[in-house]
């Protein structure tokens, strides 16, 4: 059986050590002179600002790009009234939850555009894909890129092995588990 084409950006599903993820998140600010969505599972960076909301202090970020160090996820976002999207639209300020922990394990699909991975491939890095998300479900349209795996250390993830799910299968748009590879909150990373 073929796997489903379902793309749903970085997902978080567990951590290195080996335990399932349990919603730890940290909120960030993006502010409303980025023009940029952020979807569900969207890859984000921090961008050197910050805000005060409320009282609250915010770092600001914006979806990340391949080449990019990656702060983490995004996993939701702060309803401000009741007819609020579940994402985060362009030139919006917003509180958005972010997975940012450098350990979490992700689940991303693989793009169908090159040779699908195989079980040689995990242990390699590789760069994600930036494609259109769904502005109906609020999830991420982020794959990975089957064309970049290799032993890169600037790669922008590592493999770890497939996500183990009935309806997974090595081959095209299947799904596998990841890890940043290049995280803002680990060591011997730049700051912003």
């Amino acid at each position: 059986m073929a796997n489903a084409n379902t793309p749903q950006g970085l997902r978080p599903v567990g951590n290195v050590p080996g335990a399932p993820y349990a919603g730890s998140v940290r909120s960030y600010s993006v502010p409303s002179g980025d023009a940029t969505a952020i979807l569900i599972g969207d890859p984000v960076k921090l961008v050197g600002t910050g805000q005060t909301i409320n009282g609250e202090v915010y770092a600001d970020v914006a979806r990340a790009a391949t080449g990019d160090v990656i702060l983490g996820s995004c996993v939701g976002v702060e309803m401000i009234t009741r007819e609020s999207t579940i994402y985060r639209e362009a030139s919006t300020q917003r509180i958005i939850k972010v997975a940012d922990d450098p350990n979490a394990l992700f689940e991303a699909q693989e793009n169908s555009g090159g040779t699908a991975f195989t079980a040689n491939d995990v242990g390699l890095n590789c760069n994600f894909i930036v494609a259109a998300g769904s502005t109906v479900t609020g999830m991420s349209g982020v794959e990975l890129d089957t064309s970049t795996e290799a032993t890169t250390n600037t790669l922008d993830l590592k493999i770890v092995g497939l996500a183990r799910r009935q309806d997974n299968a090595i081959g095209a748009n299947a799904k596998w588990l990841v890890r940043i590879n290049r995280h803002q909150y680990a060591n011997q990373v730049a700051g912003v």
